[in-house]
């Protein structure tokens, strides 16, 4: 079984196969057919290629999106850049004496194809859908996207997240399981399932169904904010060292304030907070796996990326190596029609 919170690194030729195998076996377990099977491994394949030959390597992050069903790509590294993104992306062009085909390869196999690229590295984001025609993610305004990344060596991912979106109300939730293995990802994945009951209820009431339903467990850390689009505001709760932020259209930041304590374990009486979320704002929350110290501001033209892409930018420069790590973004996009 392959578990779409690993990380793959790709730093010589001779990694490339395990991650084309490795997407490929994701996503023949998700439903694909041979054929979009097939797809995914070729853009997989083309990805971790580009990784050797032009970026000095770097890392394949997998993950399976709904809305519609599909498998999400993220290729990452630390530079040296792409110079000419639409140039890159012509079969022909390479500056690495190939035949130039990779990216043009991608672009074509993909659904959605996203690139972002600085001095300091490359992310590029492939969404391939299982069923063909259906490529556009039906959320209505919002639009969501994340990665959830296993600690060094462990076969699971200890953080899961979940999003629910009904009407004009948004509810996000986020649990990173107490330490990493089996034992931290059998609480943050009784998180979820519990958050998939009480998702309508206010985030503190949430918030401790959760921490009641994780008594049995190693506990874990746990947020919950719920977003009502028609008032502008957004409510949050949080026990432990969730982390994140909302982040206003001019540019203005409000950080979400987590207390003290564990879901499951001991925790003080559940409060929440209230902040402003008006048209076109953003959301980033993330475990303690990434760092606090992140601004999206010093990365130019990102905002207007793809959550995912956003989400594994922040991932690859903040990550904290020895702990599972996830990141969840969703944005608020005023002028699209509802789905």
């Amino acid at each position: 079984m392959i578990h779409a919170g690993a990380a793959f690194p790709v730093e010589d030729a001779s990694e490339v196969p395990a991650a084309r195998r490795a997407a490929q076996r994701l996503a023949e377990q998700t439903g694909f057919s041979d054929a979009r099977a097939g797809s995914v491994a070729l853009v997989a394949s083309e990805l971790a290629t580009n990784l050797v030959k032009h970026a000095r390597g770097g890392r394949m992050l997998f993950r399976i999106a709904d809305a519609p069903v599909s498998i999400e790509i993220l290729a990452l590294d630390r530079g040296p850049g792409i110079a000419d993104i639409a140039r890159s992306q012509r079969d022909g062009y390479s500056t690495a004496g190939t035949r130039g085909e990779g990216l043009g390869a991608v672009a074509r196999q993909a659904d959605e194809y996203q690139v972002y690229s600085t001095p300091a590295g490359t992310a590029i984001l492939a969404r391939l859908a299982r069923d063909p025609g259906e490529t556009h993610v039906r959320t209505g305004r919002f639009e969501i996207g994340g990665v959830r990344v296993n600690a060094p060596g462990e076969q699971v991912c200890g953080d899961d997240w979940a999003v629910h979106i009904r009407d004009a109300r948004v509810a996000v939730m986020l649990a990173d399981g107490l330490g990493h293995g089996l034992a931290a990802y059998d609480a943050s994945a009784l998180a979820r399932a519990t958050f998939a009951q009480s998702h309508e209820r206010a985030p503190g009431e949430a918030v401790e169904d959760i921490h009641r339903a994780l008594q049995a467990t190693r506990g874990a850390a746990v947020a919950v904010l719920a977003l009502d689009i028609e008032r502008g505001t957004a409510r949050y709760s949080g026990l432990g060292n969730i982390a994140g932020a909302i982040l206003l259209p001019g540019g203005a930041r409000h950080s979400l304030v987590s207390q003290n304590g564990t879901a499951g374990a001991s925790r003080p009486r559940v409060v929440e907070f209230q902040y402003p979320f008006p048209p076109g704002a953003m959301l980033v929350m993330h475990s303690d796996g990434v760092g606090t110290h992140w601004e999206l501001a010093t990365y130019p033209g990102l905002r207007v990326k793809h959550p995912s892409l956003i989400a594994g930018v922040l991932f690859r420069d903040h990550r904290r190596e020895r702990d599972d790590a996830s990141v969840v973004v969703v944005k608020d996009r005023p002028h699209t029609p509802a789905a």
